[in-house]
C-alpha cells in the first residue's frame, strides 16, 4: 500500500503544481506583454501610464495601467499572488514527497556522497532558504542598481550552485534542486517584494498620500527577474525526467547554457512586444546554446555514451538476484532496457534504466517493484507477454530483499 499511496500522492501534487504553474506563468507573461505594448492614454499625463486594447472571446477589452497609482481606488482589487504561492507550495510539497520521502531512490547517490536522508533534506531545504537570502541581499545592494552586472553575478551563482549540488546529490537531485532554488527566488520576489510594496502603495493612497514611486519600480524590477527566470526553471523541472541531461558530470554546464537560451528567448519577445524590432539573433543564440547542451549530454552522460558506443563496463553494484529473476527480466524487459536496445524505435534505454545485467537488475529493484509488480505498467501493454506467475516470482524476490 505504501507504494500505491506514494505514487498517487506524487501524481496529485504534480497535477496541482502544473496547474498552478500554468496560471502563474500565464499571468506573468500576459502582464509583461501588456507592459511592453502600452500606448499613451489621452487622459493620463505623459509618462504616468498607458493603455492597450485587446479582442478576445467575442468582445473588446481596454486595459489601462497607472505607473504609480490612480487618484482613487475602486472598492475591489484583484490580487495576482495565489498563483505564485500555490505553485511554490505545491512544488515544495512535491519535492519533499518524491525526493525527501524517497531520498535513497532519487536524492542520495552513495557514489557521490554517503549521506543520510535527514542530512540530504537539511542540505536541500537549507540551500533554498540561504539561496533566497543571498539573492535578496544582492538585489538590495549597490550591485542591484546595475541590471547587467547583477545578471552576470546571478548567472555565476546559479552555475556554481548547480556544481555544488552535484557534489552532494544524485544527478537528478542536483538538477531539480537547482531549478527549485530559482523557483524560490521567483516566489520570494512575489511574497517578499512585489505584494508588500503593492500593499504599501494602497495604504498610502487610502491615507491620502502620494505613494513612493520607488515601491512600484522595485516591484517591476523583481517581476522582470521572474520573467527571465521562467523558461530556465521550467526546463530544469522537466529535465529531472530525462537522465541524459542530469547523468553527466557536466550537468552544471548544461544549466548555464539553458540559462542563456531561456533569457535570450525572453529578450526576443520583450523587444518584439514593445515594438523595438525583431532581434532574430536571439533565436540563433538560443539554438546554439541548446545544441551545445545536447552535445555535452551526448558525449558525457552514460546514456549518450552508450548511444555512441563509448561507454565502459560498469562496476558491479548490489548483489545479483536469483537466476530465475534474471531470466525473467532479461526475457521480458532487456530488449528495451539495455545498452543497445533491440526493440524497434527505441534508440536508448527508456529513462536511462538498464536491466541487461544481474547487477543492473538488482540496482533497479525499486523501479521493478513499482512498474512490473504493483502497477503492471511495464512492459507497456504487456507487449512481451510477461505471465502472472513471473510477476509473482519477481514479487517474492522483492519481498525477500
Amino acid at each position: 500500500m505504501d507504494a500505491y499511496l506514494h505514487e498517487w500522492g506524487g501524481m496529485l501534487l504534480r497535477w496541482l503544481h502544473v496547474l498552478a504553474g500554468m496560471a502563474w506563468i500565464g499571468s506573468s507573461f500576459y502582464f509583461m506583454h501588456i507592459d511592453a505594448m502600452l500606448k499613451p492614454a489621452p487622459d493620463l499625463p505623459a509618462g504616468k501610464g498607458g493603455q492597450m486594447w485587446e479582442v478576445h472571446g467575442g468582445g473588446f477589452y481596454q486595459v489601462r495601467k497607472w505607473l504609480v497609482a490612480p487618484a482613487e481606488l475602486p472598492p475591489e482589487l484583484l490580487w495576482h499572488k495565489w498563483e505564485a504561492y500555490t505553485t511554490w507550495l505545491s512544488g515544495f510539497a512535491l519535492l519533499a514527497w518524491v525526493y525527501y520521502g524517497a531520498s535513497e531512490l532519487f536524492l542520495i547517490d552513495p557514489a557521490v556522497a554517503d549521506i543520510g536522508p535527514v542530512t540530504a533534506a537539511a542540505i536541500g531545504i537549507g540551500s533554498l532558504l540561504l539561496g533566497w537570502v543571498a539573492y535578496d541581499r544582492l538585489c538590495r545592494s549597490p550591485l542591484g542598481r546595475d541590471e547587467a552586472r547583477l545578471a552576470a553575478v546571478g548567472f555565476v551563482v546559479v552555475v556554481l550552485v548547480a556544481f555544488l549540488f552535484q557534489q552532494v546529490f544524485s544527478g537528478r537531485g542536483a538538477m531539480i534542486h537547482t531549478g527549485a532554488l530559482m523557483a524560490t527566488w521567483m516566489a520570494g520576489n512575489v511574497a517578499m517584494v512585489i505584494i508588500p510594496n503593492q500593499r504599501k502603495i494602497i495604504a498610502a493612497l487610502r491615507r491620502g498620500e502620494a505613494p513612493d514611486p520607488a515601491l512600484g519600480k522595485a516591484g517591476k524590477v523583481r517581476s522582470t527577474h521572474n520573467n527571465y527566470l521562467t523558461l530556465p526553471v521550467l526546463f530544469l523541472m522537466l529535465a529531472n525526467h530525462y537522465p541524459m541531461l542530469w547523468s553527466t558530470p557536466w550537468a552544471f554546464v548544461i544549466v548555464g547554457l539553458i540559462l542563456v537560451a531561456g533569457a535570450v528567448i525572453r529578450v526576443f519577445y520583450n523587444l518584439r512586444h514593445s515594438g523595438r524590432g525583431n532581434p532574430w539573433w536571439c533565436w540563433a543564440v538560443a539554438a546554439l546554446c541548446i545544441l551545445l547542451a545536447a552535445l555535452v549530454s551526448l558525449t558525457s552522460s552514460p546514456i549518450g555514451r552508450e548511444g555512441l558506443g563509448l561507454a565502459a563496463a560498469e562496476a558491479p553494484g548490489a548483489a545479483p538476484p536469483p537466476a530465475e529473476v534474471v531470466e525473467i527480466v532479461l526475457g521480458r524487459c532487456s530488449m528495451c532496457h539495455a545498452a543497445e536496445p533491440v526493440w524497434a524505435g527505441i534508440p536508448v534505454a527508456p529513462r536511462g534504466v538498464r536491466l541487461d545485467t544481474p547487477e543492473q537488475i538488482a540496482r533497479q529493484a525499486g523501479a521493478i517493484r513499482v512498474q512490473a509488480v504493483l502497477s503492471r505498467a511495464m512492459p507497456p501493454n504487456n507487449v512481451t507477454g510477461i505471465e502472472p506467475r513471473e510477476r509473482r516470482v519477481l514479487a517474492a524476490w522483492l519481498a525477500g530483499r
